[in-house]
């Protein structure tokens, strides 16, 4: 099931009218047509019929499926994810991809033992401790926090050409894939509806379906990164601020398919963390502060997208990035008194994985009915949760205050 899910590059999200002929979709079968080589399926709330040819590449759990119509995994209430193209004016699947159904986790794993990092504090787990930061400890180390509140006390609105003015603009960009997409334009509205909200500050989502961090991590491959980074411009252009404006980040990133067990999978998409920070210091030069966050739970997850203990274990990737610039890694340098500044400030944002339904130290948690069908995306219900969350912790942060909360008159 697992793989068959990675072959397809998969956490695509909502598609816009216009569908790319390479662009992955997800879906829900309503209705199969033998006789007329037909499935229809429901796709973000419509109907859409298509074709299904004997030459697609149509696959269950990996495998590939000869004659797909005759498939009893493949019926009324699958969920699909698959690529399609118009030809001679139809429309024709060209990859399915199907296997387990809502309600049946896929694979199943026992998160009863594991600790969210900040209550699992020095101990453990595989033999790397927790915390949030270095020693097992969720504060940030003082040196480091000083740094962030001078640079989030510096920070002042900027006009178009990044230069200050009082009428400019703080722009705070969000840099994921759909999940992030899906809190963060949830949190936008709840901030931009906040009397508290600063004045100056202007929130952009630049999140986007299917772009998981290996996947962005380089803006110049001409493929999916730069793809990527263009609609980031595109959405910057829409709201009327620029590149030179954009001084904050929220990273909230995964990869599709996780299959290399712990600590490899933790390593490599820090590794992608890495350089997708350093490329958005070199995209956006007045970039100041980044805030990271891991997953949400995936014990309910219903695919091989990103189940546990691969949603905790992305919580490693972030705390090993940040320790890296912690350790005074060069390529990683905020700091111009140290040289060539290469990154961000970087800082851990809110962290978001509970155990289920059982409360973190913030008091998060989460039901079943926090995440659609497939146990992975959030529900209506569980976009607010988490949006919810992120609007107090940019409040209450110390080194957020000073360009998120307007002064007090």
């Amino acid at each position: 099931m697992l793989r068959a899910y990675v072959s397809l590059a998969l956490f695509a999200g909502a598609l816009g009218a216009v569908v790319a002929q390479d662009e992955i979709r997800r879906g829900t079968v309503k209705a199969l047509d033998a006789e007329k080589s037909t499935v229809t399926i429901a796709v973000n709330g419509k109907d859409q019929t298509f074709l299904l040819p004997a030459d697609a590449d149509v696959r269950s759990g990996g495998k590939q499926v000869a004659k797909p119509f005759e498939d009893k995994d493949l019926k009324p209430g699958t969920a699909v994810m698959f690529k399609s193209a118009v030809k001679n004016g139809a429309d024709v699947i060209t990859a399915m991809r199907f296997g387990a159904q809502p309600g049946q986790p896929q694979p199943k794993v026992d998160t009863s033992k594991l600790k969210p990092l900040p209550e699992l504090g020095a101990e453990k787990y595989q033999g790397y401790e927790g915390g949030l930061y270095p020693g097992g400890k969720n504060e940030r180390p003082k040196a480091h926090d000083d740094a962030g509140l001078t640079r989030a006390k510096a920070l002042r609105p900027l006009d178009a050409d990044g230069k200050p003015a009082a009428t400019g603009k703080v722009v705070m960009l969000s840099v994921g894939m759909s999940n992030t997409t899906q809190a963060f334009s949830t949190f936008k509205r709840l901030a931009d509806a906040d009397r508290e909200k600063h004045p100056a500050l202007v929130l952009v989502d630049g999140a986007q379906g299917g772009m998981t961090a290996a996947r962005i991590k380089d803006p110049d491959d001409k493929g999916t990164g730069t793809k990527y980074w263009e609609v980031v411009d595109q959405r910057l252009k829409a709201q009327n601020v620029t590149r030179e404006q954009v001084q904050v980040a929220w990273i909230k990133q995964a990869d599709a398919g996780p299959r290399d067990g712990f600590p490899k999978y933790a390593q490599t998409l820090r590794d992608e963390l890495r350089q997708i920070v350093r490329a958005m210091k070199a995209r956006f030069p007045n970039l100041q502060m980044v805030y990271l966050s891991s997953r949400t739970y995936g014990g309910y997850a219903t695919t091989g997208l990103n189940p546990e203990p691969y949603a905790f274990e992305s919580g490693f990737s972030v705390k090993w990035l940040i320790e890296e610039q912690l350790k005074g890694d060069k390529e990683l340098n905020f700091d111009p008194k140290k040289g060539d500044v290469k990154a961000p400030w970087l800082s851990w944002g809110p962290y978001l994985w509970a155990n289920g339904t059982t409360k973190n130290a913030d008091g998060l948690a989460y039901e079943q009915s926090d995440f659609a069908n497939d146990g992975t995306h959030p529900s209506p219900a569980g976009q607010r949760k988490v949006a919810e969350h992120m609007l107090k912790f940019f409040k209450s942060e110390p080194t957020a205050q000073p360009w998120f909360v307007k002064a007090k008159e």
